[in-house]
């Protein structure tokens, strides 16, 4: 999808779409666990459809009633018969999350499984689990964009970096408990990323598996073996990674406001409040964004337009390994708009001007962030942007457009 967005103001109040990050960690919960849950508030983003279709393949059911879904688990435990079955064929689409949570869950299920997706997904490095499966004797190819596991997931020591993503972490969270013995966790690495697994473990806890987290000198997760998760009531918060955008909106001169927000949240994207007070003030100023990689294209865009000041964002390396190369498609984007952006190895340099002069055609990357990064910086652009790829933002925000229009952005799609 092709359009051309003409500079306006955006006013208004807006509530951001449920959180993408909690509704894979509800679902998966829900699906593992016996009888029957409900999880509110639920968006019909791609991301989510594409982990409710891979829990469908392993033996779940889901029905959904509006924003509400039933899920009748599978009942999972260390005994589980599941693992007799054929291993199934689990198509993650574009979700990292997705991918990265159902790994290990699958082995313990089913004693593996085949993993497909599109876009860049099957390029993104999976090494913290394949050095573990080399340790522990599993079976894994990456062959024709297919990845291929199987073996015994058995209970003991894993030991895997911690600044790499929370994503592995997470995924051994998950299947750890469905053993039939004790585990641990143990990072060889500081912890990037840790409220995402402070959000895990929130989930776990709701859903009766305890998890002890590293403290009082010991440097591991520990993990008790034949736990069963228990069915429950999930309510989704809505997203503080895609109300970035609107802070972004904000800190752009467009008076929106932003609602709905959890400001005790475990989502670690909640600092993106602090960010947007911080960028809001003069002088030159620098965020370390190990913690938060997903707000560095609305953070950019703020950057962009702080007239006289330079803002650099660091440790940003991650984002490389994104939908897009987000250093370089960041870069590119704000730059052909008319900012004035640097990229190194690992972040961004940005020297903020008073407008940008548009008047250009841009590409989404096929990545839904930039995409809603390029269409919050027009609003201050002199001229019209054309955005092709506009529609990547059904990935996490299929409303997205919808609100922009709603709030006052004026849209036109190009047809052939």
């Amino acid at each position: 999808m092709t359009l051309i967005i003409t500079p306006s103001q955006l006013k208004g109040s807006v509530t951001p779409p449920p959180s993408k990050s909690q509704a894979h960690r509800f679902l998966m919960a829900a699906a593992l666990a016996g009888e029957e849950s409900v999880v509110h508030h639920l968006a019909d983003s791609e991301d989510i459809r594409a982990t409710i279709g891979c829990l469908t393949e392993l033996g779940a059911e889901f029905a959904r009633r509006g924003e509400s879904v039933s899920v009748r688990g599978l009942g999972a435990n260390a005994m589980s018969p599941l693992r007799r079955m054929a291993h199934p064929m689990l198509d993650c689409g574009e979700s990292g999350s997705t991918l990265r949570f159902l790994i290990p869950v699958a082995l313990a299920l089913r004693g593996g499984g085949r993993f497909t997706g599109r876009g860049r997904l099957m390029e993104r490095p999976q090494k913290p689990y394949f050095d573990l499966f080399e340790e522990k004797g599993i079976f894994y190819q990456q062959k024709d964009g297919v990845l291929t596991v199987q073996g015994i997931l058995s209970p003991g020591k894993y030991s895997l970096p911690g600044n790499v993503s929370s994503q592995f972490i997470t995924g051994l969270l998950y299947a750890l408990p469905l053993l039939d013995g004790d585990s641990s966790i143990c990072p060889t690495t500081p912890i990037e990323s840790w409220d995402y697994i402070l959000m895990t473990m929130e989930t776990l806890s709701a859903a009766g598996v305890a998890v002890e987290k590293p403290g009082e000198g010991r440097p591991y997760f520990y993990i008790h073996g034949n736990q069963t998760y228990c069915p429950g009531e999930f309510t989704v918060e809505p997203d503080w990674s895609q109300a970035g955008f609107w802070y972004a909106a904000l800190s752009l001169g467009n008076p929106v406001e932003v609602k709905g927000l959890n400001p005790r949240s475990t989502q670690g994207d909640k600092v993106v409040a602090e960010h947007f007070v911080r960028l809001s003030q003069p002088g030159d100023a620098e965020i370390d964004v190990s913690d938060c990689p997903d707000l560095v294209p609305p953070l950019a865009a703020m950057a962009a337009l702080r007239a006289g000041e330079t803002t650099r964002l660091v440790n940003a390396g991650r984002l490389r390994i994104k939908e897009s190369d987000r250093l370089a498609s960041v870069t590119r984007v704000l730059n052909a708009l008319g900012a004035e952006v640097e990229e190194g190895a690992d972040h961004l340099l940005i020297h903020g001007r008073e407008t940008l002069p548009g008047g250009v055609t841009v590409d989404s990357f096929n990545d839904h962030r930039i995409a809603m990064m390029a269409a919050i910086a027009a609003t201050r652009c002199e001229r019209p942007v054309t955005l092709t790829g506009a529609g990547a933002v059904n990935k996490s925000y299929p409303s997205f457009w919808e609100e922009y229009v709603r709030l006052g952005g004026h849209i036109r799609e190009v047809t052939a």
